[in-house]
């Protein structure tokens, strides 16, 4: 059986603060804090959780009266004209949105409800999103949950905060969650880490945990001056194949696996125990509670709060091939979408079959508008389209690595084990061509040759790809303990991607920027403090695992024959 450890855990001591676990405990530590016959009880919600509950364990308090963020909101005509324009009638893609919650409020029912606050003489529940812009309590709770829940809470219904649309497709949901909601959502959670007095972790809604503001800042404070792993989270496709069943201990039962997000805080979640009291919380959280310690203060100068580094893993063993896609270049996705940067990315080649290839660049003969032709010809369904007359495709063996900046057609074929890493904006990929296939929900998956038609680099072609994309590793250094290689990424792309093959140890530079590192071969790597600031970290097989700047240098210990890890950091 695999070592892989899916639900990572670190351990934090109970020095100051306090820790529940369960409806029942939380009732009885805020009835101890709202004594008397005036109070105000302010519980900010992060879209997603489930307010009801809350509310209802409150009302056995009594309160005299209660103010509900959402009856704030404008009317929902009102409400859809202000949306339009983010959303945009795309199944998948909308505008980045900047503004504020406050945005979709209606200003006189916000001002009646600051008033009613601030003129109470008696017990008062403000609850919601935004219920901290309303006023400041005697006591203060913060709700939130991971942005994985929330996903798997469309699929079953839920949902967005701003529509009622239980019924809606889940990619238009999970659109409006990623350009609009979560973003505001995250503004307003970030005020609430100082003034809250408790973090309750919503995502298991029967059993809930509390922390007090002392604990989640201990929690933090720690995972962003040591290594540490994100809760990674699995999920099946169309295309999925069969390795992290029996690599990442997951369920056998299930069909196949297409991918997981190992190593995507914006995605991913931590998962602390405090005593006996588990909590798990968004890993953006720590992004945005301690980003030059995590990023570095260089990578933060230039993407602020935001995670710039991703890694996840694509599996096609005995699966079908990725679609055919590509991503776009910078000011194709500022004009576009909103976004300051764009998803270059590689595929570093954890494991494959004989057969499994990649698909990469243009053919020297590839006549581009011919192409282009041809795939909305396929896409309407007159014919197949032949990839192999446009795109180079290359054999694929394990520890190859191809390096795919945007703008670059590419996609995995079957039977290959892809560990993808990019920069963050994940969702931004447009398929040029699915293989015919219809998606896991029945529907045709989304096609954006309207959109790649005019981000494709004519001149990435199979002389100027293999010379510039594929396997372009060089030695930095060789010595009797280990071997460091430079592997990637691209002059274009900002992530510089290393190699170590460690017969002993190596001590390893951060270069002033968070590090994020998979374990591609052997069975265990020790992570180890150069000055001793942090206990040793141990890592199993195909581990994302991520070391903030502030570590500085580091060294890894091969502690059962020799090891490989892949290094990713941003070139500052």
């Amino acid at each position: 059986m695999s070592s892989y450890d899916r639900k990572p855990t670190k351990v934090i001591p109970i020095k100051n603060g306090e820790a529940y676990c369960g409806w029942e405990a939380i009732s009885n530590t805020l009835k101890t804090k709202l004594s008397g016959d005036k109070w105000t009880l302010v519980v900010e919600c992060y879209p997603g959780t489930d307010e009801k509950a809350m509310e209802e364990l409150v009302s056995s308090f009594a309160p005299k009266s209660v103010i509900r963020t959402k009856d704030l909101l404008k009317d929902q005509e009102t409400l859809n004209t202000l949306l339009r324009p983010i959303l945009t009638d795309d199944r998948v893609f909308g505008r980045m949105y900047y503004g504020t919650l406050e945005d979709f409020w209606d200003s006189a029912k916000v001002t009646v409800a600051k008033e009613q606050v601030a003129t109470a003489e008696e017990t008062v529940l403000v609850i919601g999103f935004g219920a901290s812009l309303i006023a400041s309590g005697d006591l203060n709770l913060l709700l939130d949950i991971n942005r994985w829940e929330i996903q798997l809470r469309y699929r079953k219904g839920m949902s967005n905060y701003f529509t009622d649309n239980p019924q809606e497709d889940t990619l238009r949901k999970y659109k409006q969650g990623y350009f609009l909601e979560w973003r505001i959502a995250d503004k307003v959670k970030y005020d609430a880490f100082f003034w809250m007095d408790y973090f309750v972790d919503m995502n298991i809604t029967e059993k809930p945990s509390m922390i007090s503001r002392d604990l989640f800042h201990q929690a933090l404070e720690k995972d962003a001056n040591e290594p540490f792993r994100v809760v990674p989270y699995f999920d099946p496709g169309v295309w999925g194949g069969q390795w992290m069943k029996d690599k990442c201990n997951l369920d056998s039962n299930m069909s196949n696996y297409a991918w997981s997000f190992d190593g995507v805080p914006e995605e991913d979640s931590l998962r602390f125990l405090f005593g006996d009291v588990t909590v798990e919380m968004p890993a953006q959280n720590l992004v945005l509670l301690k980003p030059k310690a995590v990023l570095g203060e260089k990578p933060y100068a230039r993407f602020g709060a935001e995670f710039p580094i991703r890694f996840d893993f694509l599996d096609t063993i005995d699966g079908q091939n990725l679609s055919l896609q590509v991503h776009p270049v910078t000011e194709y996705i500022h004009k576009n979408f909103g976004m300051s940067y764009t998803q270059d990315e590689s595929y570093y080649i954890l494991d494959a079959k004989e057969d499994a290839c990649v698909y990469l660049g243009l053919t020297e003969d590839c006549h581009l508008p011919t192409m282009i032709e041809e795939l909305e010809a396929a896409n309407r369904g007159e014919k197949l389209f032949e990839a192999e007359k446009y795109i180079n495709v290359f054999p694929a063996k394990k520890h190859d690595h191809f390096l795919i900046p945007a703008g670059t057609c590419h996609c995995s074929g079957r039977n290959a084990m892809v560990l993808e890493i990019s920069a963050t904006p994940y969702i931004f990929t447009f398929k040029l061509w699915d293989w015919g296939r219809l998606g896991l929900d029945g529907k045709p998956r989304p096609v954006h040759i309207n959109h790649g038609k005019h981000v494709i680099q004519d001149y990435r072609r199979t002389e100027w790809v293999k010379e510039n994309l594929v396997n372009v590793t060089k030695v930095i250094e060789e010595n009797n303990s280990y071997k460091e290689e430079h592997t990637g990424l691209h002059g274009l792309e900002f992530i510089e991607t290393r190699r170590f093959t460690i017969s002993k140890e190596a001590e390893i530079s951060c270069h002033e920027s968070v590090n994020v590192l998979n374990l591609v071969e052997g069975e265990t790597c020790i992570v180890q403090s150069i000055d001793g600031s942090f206990s040793d970290f141990k890592v199993h097989y195909a581990e994302t695992f991520i070391i903030p700047a502030s570590v500085g240098k580091y060294r890894l210990v091969a502690d059962q024959g020799e090891v490989k890890v892949l290094q990713a950091y941003v070139r500052c």
